[in-house]
């Protein structure tokens, strides 16, 4: 059986492709490290975030619906950080910044070492940053 490494690529279709950029630089570029590049492809313009892990590719919505995270369709999208001090710090980055994020704080219904801080992009796609968890941990290394 073929194995799933990992995920390549999300694609975010977006109202408004310079307010994202803005808004995706700051989350992305400078509170996560991620890198950035931009291309054209079938005549729309992409801009595309990745790490070592993953892109992630802003590029422009083709009609006017808005968002709504409680219909078919993608809910949340959850980045992993190493740790729950990783995500208290990225909590306070995006609140200095002006982003509305939640404090950062424990769950303990979900897990318990659940740590996460939530927030919403400029077209209300519902956004998390999580650490790394024990049981996480445990299912990567023993596989």
């Amino acid at each position: 059986m073929t194995e799933v490494i990992g995920i390549d690529h999300i694609y975010i279709a977006v109202s408004d492709l310079n307010r994202s950029e803005v808004f995706y630089d700051f989350v992305l570029l400078e509170a996560l490290g991620f890198r950035k590049n931009k291309f054209t492809l079938g005549g729309d313009p992409h801009v595309q975030y990745f790490n070592r892990h993953f892109g992630y590719v802003l590029w422009p919505a083709r009609n006017e619906a808005t968002h709504d995270s409680y219909s078919s369709g993608l809910h949340h999208f959850c980045i992993r950080v190493d740790s729950a001090e990783g995500v208290a710090a990225v909590a306070t980055q995006l609140r200095s910044s002006g982003i509305e994020a939640s404090e950062a704080k424990l769950y303990p219904d979900y897990a318990p070492d659940y740590w996460a801080t939530y927030f919403t992009d400029p077209d209300g796609i519902r956004l998390e940053i999580t650490n790394f968890r024990l049981e996480r941990r445990e299912r990567h290394d023993s596989w």
